[in-house]
Formats: C-alpha cells, sequence, structure tokens
C-alpha cells in the first residue's frame, strides 16, 4: 500500500531497543516473559493506530519536527548503545546490568571482570574484524555488495560449526540454545487493554511509532531520490499503520523501513515491494524447517553481527559536516546523542525534538526583515530588488524607504515585525538627515513572501500606518498574495492606506512615490494606480 518501490521493512534495532526500554520499566522480560511479550504485541497494535491515523488524517507534518539532525544524533547514540549491550556477549558474561547508560554499563563490565570469558572475547574479535572487512569491500567496490550481505550468514554458519565442533558451550562459548520450530501463535486474545497496562503500551506504541515512522520515510525518501521517483508520505503512514496493525494480531511486533535491508533490496536491483513478500516467504520457511539448525550459534557471533551493523549509523562524516554548515543543527544531533548515551532514549529524543520545535518557533518568531535597493544594470524590474546587506552596490532611492518581509504574520511574530519596521525608519530618518539633507517621505512595505496574515497581523500593520501618518510618512505595499490581499481588503486596511498606493512590484511603487515628490514640488499630483 505504501508507495516505496525500494523499501524493504522490518524490525529495527533503533526501536526494538526503544520498546524494550519503555516495557522493561514496567516489567521485565525475565521475571514474566508472557506478560512482557503482550505488552510488546499491545504497543505494536498502538503504534499501527497512530500511524495509519496520521496517514488517513494527512498529518504527515508532525513526523517532519523529528528532523534529520535529531534522527542523525539518535541513531548515533542508540548505536553507541546497542554496541555497549553486546559486551556481554563478546565478553562471554552470564549477567548484565538492565541499565542502558554509559556510565552504568562502562561500572557493571569492569567491575565484574571475574565474569570475563576470553574464549568468547577471542572469537568475537575475530568475527567482528572479517565483517569491518567486508564492510569496506562493499564500500570500496560497490557492485560487490553481495560479500558485505552474506558475511552475517557466513559468521552464524562457521560459528554453529565451531561450536558444535569443540562444544563451545562447555568451554566459555555462551550458545543460543533449543529454538522451538513453527510460527508464531495468535496474539488477539493477549493484547493488554487493562488499565494497569494500558498506559505503558500506549506510551512504547506512539514514541518508537513515531520514530519508525520517520526512519522508515527517511530511508524511503533517500532511495527514492536515487532512482529519481517521488515518496507520498502519507500513504507510506497508511502502509506503515496497517501493517504494524494487523502485524500485532499474528504475534508481531514494531517494524519500520530497515536501511540495510532496503540497501540490499536496491542493490539487486529489486522493482517492486514483492521484494518483502519474497523475504517474508524466504522468513517463514527458515522458521519452519531450519531453526533448530541455530541451535549451537554461539552468542558471541551475534554480538560481533550487531555490534558491526551498528557502526554504519554512526554518521561521523554528517556530524562534522553539521558543525561546519549550521551550528543550531549540531546542537540537536548533539543533544539527541549524548541524551541517548547518558541518560536514555526518551530523554534523548525528546531534547532532540524540544529543540528543534524550539527552533522553528524562533523561526517564526522572529521573521527575517531586510531593506531593498535597486541593482545597477536590472532594467527597472522588480526582481533586480536586493537586500542591500548583501548587494552593497544596490541603489536606494532618496526619501523612499523599500523594507520587505519574507514570512507570515501572525500574533506570534506582530510585535517583533512593528519594532523592526519601526527601528528600520528611525535608522533611515537618521541616516537621510545625516548624509542627504533630505527627509523620509516614504516607506514601501514589500510583502510577497508574506504567506498568510491573521488579524493581529493586519492590526500591526494598521498601526505602523498610523505611525508613520503622524510623522508625514506615507505607506505604500507591494506584491501581496491573494490570500493575504483579501484579508486586507476585507479588513479595511486597503481602504485606509489607499488603493492606489498597493502596488504590484518595488518599481512600480517606487515611480509613484517620485512622480507625486514631483507633483508636489510643482503644486500638485497623485500616484498613478
Amino acid at each position: 500500500m505504501g508507495s516505496s518501490k525500494n523499501l524493504g521493512v522490518g524490525p529495527v534495532a533503533t526501536s526494538s531497543l526503544l520498546v524494550a526500554s519503555i516495557v522493561g520499566g514496567k516489567v521485565r522480560a525475565s521475571d514474566d516473559p508472557r506478560l512482557y511479550t503482550q505488552l510488546v504485541f499491545t504497543s505494536a497494535f498502538f503504534t499501527g493506530v497512530l500511524q495509519a491515523a496520521l496517514g488517513f488524517l494527512r498529518l504527515g507534518i508532525l513526523v517532519d519536527f523529528m528532523s534529520r539532525p535529531a534522527i542523525t544524533g539518535f541513531m548515533g547514540g542508540t548505536a553507541v548503545v546497542i554496541m555497549l549491550q553486546q559486551l556481554k556477549g563478546l565478553l562471554g558474561m552470564t549477567h548484565f546490568t538492565t541499565k542502558t547508560d554509559v556510565v552504568s554499563v562502562l561500572r557493571f563490565v569492569f567491575h565484574n571482570t571475574h565474569l570475563w570469558q576470553w574464549q568468547s572475547t577471542v572469537l568475537g574479535v575475530c568475527f567482528l574484524v572479517f565483517l569491518v572487512i567486508t564492510e569496506q569491500v562493499r564500500r570500496r567496490r560497490p557492485k560487490l555488495f553481495w560479500v558485505s550481505a552474506m558475511s552475517p550468514l557466513l559468521v552464524v554458519i562457521v560459528g554453529c560449526v565451531f561450536s558444535f565442533l569443540i562444544k563451545g558451550h562447555k568451554h566459555g562459548i555462551p550458545i543460543v540454545g533449543t529454538l522451538k520450530r513453527g510460527i508464531n501463535p495468535s496474539s488477539i486474545s493477549q493484547l493488554k487493554f487493562q488499565s494497569e497496562y494500558v498506559g505503558v503500551a500506549m506510551k512504547a506504541g506512539f514514541v518508537s511509532g513515531m520514530l519508525a515512522l520517520a526512519e522508515g520515510v527517511a530511508v524511503g525518501r533517500s532511495f527514492a531520490t536515487m532512482k529519481n521517483e517521488r515518496i507520498d508520505g502519507n500513504k507510506e503512514m497508511v502502509a506503515f499503520g496497517l501493517m504494524t496493525l494487523i502485524g500485532s494480531f499474528p504475534s508481531c511486533y514494531i517494524p519500520t523501513g530497515a536501511f540495510s535491508k532496503t540497501a540490499v533490496n536496491y542493490h539487486a536491483g529489486c522493482r517492486t515491494a514483492m521484494s518483502n513478500a519474497v523475504m517474508s516467504v524466504c522468513m517463514a520457511l527458515v522458521l519452519l524447517a531450519l531453526a533448530p539448525l541455530f541451535r549451537y550459534t554461539p552468542l558471541v557471533a551475534l554480538a560481533a553481527i550487531i555490534t558491526s551493523s551498528m557502526l554504519g549509523l554512526i554518521k561521523h562524516r554528517e556530524i562534522r559536516c553539521l558543525y561546519k554548515v549550521d551550528k543550531a543543527d549540531f546542537a540537536v544531533c548533539a543533544a539527541a546523542l549524548l541524551g541517548v548515551v547518558f541518560s536514555t532514549m526518551i530523554t534523548g529524543l525528546g531534547i532532540a525534538v524540544a529543540i528543534s520545535v524550539l527552533r522553528a518557533l524562533l523561526h517564526v518568531a522572529r521573521p527575517a526583515t531586510s531593506k531593498l535597493g535597486r541593482v545597477p544594470g536590472g532594467g527597472g524590474a522588480d526582481d533586480t530588488f536586493r537586500d542591500v546587506a548583501q548587494y552593497p552596490g544596490a541603489v536606494t532611492t532618496p526619501g523612499v524607504l523599500v523594507l520587505q518581509v519574507g514570512s507570515p504574520i501572525y500574533f506570534a511574530n506582530a510585535e517583533y515585525l512593528r519594532e523592526r519596521i519601526a527601528r528600520w525608519v528611525e535608522d533611515e530618518e537618521r541616516i537621510a538627515g545625516d548624509d542627504r539633507g533630505e527627509d523620509l517621505l516614504y516607506v514601501v512595505l514589500d510583502i510577497g513572501g508574506v504567506t498568510a496574515i491573521d488579524s493581529p497581523g493586519i492590526e500591526m500593520l494598521r498601526e505602523v500606518h498610523g505611525k508613520l501618518e503622524r510623522k508625514g510618512i506615507k505607506m505604500a505595499v507591494t506584491n501581496p498574495r491573494m490570500e493575504v490581499a483579501e484579508k486586507l481588503v476585507l479588513s479595511g486596511f486597503a481602504e485606509l492606506v489607499g488603493e492606489s498606493w498597493m502596488f504590484l512590484s518595488n518599481g512600480d511603487a517606487i515611480a509613484a512615490c517620485q512622480y507625486t515628490l514631483q507633483g508636489s514640488k510643482h503644486g500638485g499630483g497623485v500616484p498613478p494606480v
């Protein structure tokens, strides 16, 4: 039902660990595995409801608040947390801390060195080096992507054979153990909607669902760009939501668009979403027939596979680029990463989203205003008016101040814009009086970039007009959009300014100001409409 042709869906580490963290805060898997899995299925149900509702209501904009820098930092922090958790398998430890922050994990590891198994460590290092080398081969020779794709399976096979031959579980190499064959049973009757559990299930479902949605849509868009295709975010939300909602009935938990699966799909030359159906059939065959063969899989092999895959989630080049290009984006990324690593995933994600929203609000509440001048050699066309701060050679007209507002005018920024316009006028009056010995007679307000305006915004313009009029300065308005122009007419502001002082372009407005100024010197004259 989605619009992406490349996306490979399934469980991913970030969503999995997030669900485990939230649900584990209510009930530990080791204490009550049945209730734990029931809450996981219930959280998947709520995730599906949320994602499908967002898609049907076309509220994809909510996902955009999880900016790319926030996701980059969150995924990097999560990768660090997951790698720290793999120390249990890499060191062959039988017990491990339930905490996820870096300080608690490292303190536990180094305070329990007597639990380390050197056999697991040696085997894990060998596996990890092999996986990293195959990944480097894929990066340098993209056509050999299958080497990296097959390496985890090869590690599992080699680990199983090695562990079976030397009886690894008796020599410091813990194994997975018995795996049940077959498909998981229905979980419809196991969903927990009691008041005691519904809160934690909704929290896990909504938080991880938003993250999974943002990650899946981002991955789909990234690969669609490579093929010059378009992704419909709302359709993707509906597809993710129904997939997760229905999946919660046959014992599935939260999936999303996995980057690694999608990359394999893309490089293998997939053309449609049927690749996911083929993937599902293969997984079903493994569960039905091959599951017992993985009994001797050493835990250290799985730890090495997970660790190597997590290394690719730490986008150090992208983080360095954010630092060079935009310090605010870097702050969002760093907040998410450090929040996850030193506290919890919820904390890191919450801080990153809060900073992103605050930044967006600041852009709305503090819009840019600029003084315009005509760029020489433009032939008098309106599109040659540019910001004088950016183009110092731009020519201004004596007695005329051209100001540009480049954002919607709302109650949140009306007061700020009133002060900015007043400051521009005061500065121009001082410059005109000191340098040219002339008075400021006209203020041309270019609102072509104002896509919307509300009643407080119109009232602000009315007050600015009145203040200018008391100073003997005439206001002109140029290039209003249709939606804005309708409100200016209906509110009476257009009549207050005078329809003859509303123009299509800045060039027309300046010509009218000069015509009126010349007419007043010769005893009359009105501006052309």
